[in-house]
């Protein structure tokens, strides 16, 4: 077992079932935390056009259960819990009793999967007769604790400067053009478009995409990008293969139901150009602290080199597929018969990537906050400032040979 401090999170419940429920570990006690941090950005994650139905029937909120007290964290596990308004309408359906007087209707049982959804295999590794029991919780309704979790973490990480926004820059196939300088407020900028996009011009053309698809039953696919500005030089290590920051972020990246591909910086770009036009250069700045007095010039690698953080923005783009619930079903073969059928239908978003976006903020903002915890723990929030600031204080020594005799080198 590891004996290094982490912040870590794990989440229960189905998409129908009564609620779901954030378990958080590792929060130091005194982290301001209210209901309005967790109910800001779970509802930040209902946005986006082209979300479908549930998004009118629930209103997540998220209720703390345990780990505050008067407005700060205790340093003991923090639960949240976020109801289904629509379990009313699945009751029996999701009963944790046996229910031996319902019929299949009733049961809303699954027996046509879903391509491209986990319906299949889940049912084939499960050892299940009806995909009900797998698309509950492989549903993307999971993210809504997740979102919860992240809201502490974004808590914990603006105690120390560290800000996280993410924008849409391609949906549907449609690339938005990326301003030269983010807006300073980089989610309120982005929340007031109805794709979360920037541009203006291709937010339209996004919404007619949308418009499109869904008017013939099917889904689009989309990039966004996550920034985290503020982020210390140092975060993640070089040494190992499961402490490198940048392998971390990825993996959360990953982990999001329907995304298939993750960039940090330039990502598959800097295959196509040489290496001076893609390594960052170094110049000497001793106002940026956080950086350890150093900057470069440009940010290609996106805040990570060697598997730590560099001082700069944190920057990843995360790909992500078209929805696998189809209202203009696919191919598939019925697990009752074997025979050629069309696959379930099952209520869904057009698109969500924007929505996405948020979610992948909560993500980053996990990761950065265990790193966090990892490099400055400490019972409660001072002490992980007096360990912040004597990181910074040692990093932004700058007499190496000194230092180097003081060592013994």
């Amino acid at each position: 077992m590891s004996l290094l401090e982490h912040f870590e999170y794990t989440s229960a419940g189905e998409s129908h079932g009564k609620g779901a429920l954030a378990v958080v570990e590792g929060v130091p006690a005194g982290v301001p935390l209210e209901p309005y941090d967790i109910a800001l950005h779970l509802a930040r994650r209902q946005m986006g056009y082209g979300r479908g139905g549930r998004m009118e029937i629930e209103e997540d909120e998220g209720e703390i259960l345990s780990g505050v007290r008067l407005g700060e964290t205790l340093g003991s596990p923090l639960t949240i819990w976020i109801g289904n308004e629509d379990y009313e309408n699945w009751r029996t359906a999701m009963s944790t009793e046996p229910q031996p007087d319902a019929d299949d209707g009733d049961l809303r049982r699954v027996v046509l999967p879903r391509p491209g959804h986990a319906d299949l295999v889940g049912v084939l590794k499960y050892d299940r007769r009806d995909a009900r029991d797998i698309l509950e919780r492989s549903s993307a309704r999971e993210t809504a604790a997740r979102v919860a979790a992240g809201s502490v973490a974004r808590q914990l990480l603006a105690e120390f400067g560290v800000s996280i926004g993410s924008h849409v820059t391609k949906l549907g196939g449609i690339e938005a053009d990326r301003p030269d300088e983010l807006p300073e407020d980089l989610n309120e900028a982005a929340d007031e478009s109805p794709t979360r996009c920037l541009d203006p011009e291709a937010t339209e053309k996004m919404i007619r995409a949308v418009d499109d698809a869904g008017s013939v039953g099917d889904t689009l696919g989309g990039v966004f990008e996550v920034v985290a500005r503020g982020v210390p030089l140092g975060l993640g290590s070089h040494v190992a293969w499961d402490r490198r920051l940048d392998g971390r972020l990825a993996g959360a990246m990953m982990s999001i139901q329907a995304q298939k591909g993750v960039e940090i910086g330039m990502g598959f770009e800097v295959a196509e150009h040489r290496g001076s036009d893609v390594h960052d250069e170094i110049e000497y700045a001793p106002e940026r602290r956080r950086a350890g007095g150093f900057r470069r010039r440009r940010n290609n690698m996106g805040g990570t080199e060697g598997g730590m953080t560099t001082g700069e923005p944190l920057v990843a783009r995360v790909a992500m597929k078209p929805l696998s619930s189809l209202q203009r079903p696919l191919d598939s073969v019925d697990l009752t018969s074997l025979e050629k059928a069309k696959a379930e239908r099952e209520r869904s978003d057009v698109s969500a990537v924007p929505a996405a976006g948020v979610v992948g903020e909560s993500m980053m903002a996990l990761v950065l906050a265990d790193a966090m915890v990892e490099k400055f723990g400490g019972d409660s929030l001072s002490e992980m400032k007096d360990n912040y600031e004597a990181h910074l204080e040692r990093i932004n020594r700058h007499d190496f040979e000194q230092r180097a005799r003081e060592r013994g080198d």
